[in-house]
């Protein structure tokens, strides 16, 4: 899907290659931005979002996910951006963010957001900044 996929994985927006079950586990188990996630929120997540996963490309296995949370018009949110512990340090998270951005281009979005407590370095080298103007933001619910 992108150019800076590393050799032996690819990434696809097909939802029938989803591990729903593994990802639950990763995220609800491992990232610290859903621990304990129900099962069924989860899946509604997947359900009401255009969704990435990275496999191998032998194998077939999933290694990775990210899912985006988009009108298609205006506006996207990258989240649950996940690669398996096995799989990481070889580029995967890049490439993921990189397939999104890539796919998201021709909608012409003015914005696309994200949050990361740890991984901004990932992220800056898909072209994400921090925010110009931050104090224009506001949230409702979870800080």
């Amino acid at each position: 899907m992108n150019s800076e996929l590393p050799d032996g994985y690819e990434i696809s927006t097909d939802p029938s290659r989803l591990d729903a079950e593994l990802i639950h586990q990763w995220l609800s188990q491992d990232a610290y931005w859903a621990l304990g996630r129900s099962r069924e929120k989860q899946d509604l997540a997947i359900a009401g979002s255009l969704n990435f996963g990275a496999y191998d490309s032998v194998s077939g296995a999933q290694l990775g996910y990210a899912r985006v949370v988009t009108d298609r018009a205006t506006f996207a949110w990258l989240c649950d951006v996940y690669v398996a512990p096995g799989a990481r340090g070889k580029g995967l998270g890049t490439a993921l963010a990189t397939a999104v951005r890539e796919h998201l281009a021709p909608y012409g979005l003015r914005r696309i957001m994200l949050a990361t407590a740890d991984a901004h370095a990932v992220y800056a080298k898909v072209g994400f900044t921090p925010l110009a103007t931050p104090e224009k933001w506001m949230a409702l619910g979870e800080q």
